[in-house]
């Protein structure tokens, strides 16, 4: 079975999470299965290999799982985004709306050097606010978004649309 069909496999629905309505898309099933993650982070790593990559962003906190394993494998640093206060050193800090408010996420301010080629992962791509501002903090550190990936992808809530203006490619292993 190929890497997207043992993803599907391993994805858990979970009914009216975190509110009624909603079709959560649980990826920690794909944490039991070793194998399965190594694919994972080599089918990402083969889709960007082309580009000249310098640091890896995961988005917090699941972003965290796949993106310090790409870092890894690109050998580059890996540079995590979080929530407002979660950061301990001098921070810059982008504020986004939300369906139903709005987030800020915070990055240390030294963590890219001018002119670095930054890779934004995140485990799912929904509305594309969180992978937005990520490429705004990385701007702001001047910094340049080589490209955005992501385990999963909603395309029913076109979060592509919101990072197209970012000129970067944008990949996810499966999309729903």
């Amino acid at each position: 079975m190929d890497v997207v069909s043992r993803i599907c496999t391993a994805i858990r629905d979970i009914p009216d999470f975190p509110q009624p309505g909603i079709l959560f898309k649980d990826i920690t099933p794909i944490l039991l299965d070793p194998a399965l993650c190594s694919d994972i982070v080599g089918a990402i790593h083969q889709d960007f290999s082309g580009q000249k990559i310098g640091g890896i962003v995961g988005v917090e906190s699941r972003g965290f799982l796949f993106g310090m394993m790409l870092a890894q494998r690109f050998q580059v640093p890996f540079i995590p985004i979080r929530k407002k206060g979660k950061l301990p050193y001098r921070t810059v800090s982008y504020e986004y709306k939300l369906e139903y408010g709005s987030a800020t996420m915070e990055m240390h301010e030294d963590a890219i050097e001018p002119g670095t080629r930054i890779l934004v992962h995140d485990d799912l791509l929904a509305t594309g606010g969180t992978a937005a501002a990520a490429a705004e903090l990385i701007r702001h550190l001047r910094g340049e978004v080589a490209g955005f990936s992501f385990v999963v992808s909603l395309d029913f809530l076109n979060g592509r649309d919101k990072l197209n203006p970012y000129g970067a490619p944008v990949k996810a292993l499966v999309s729903y």
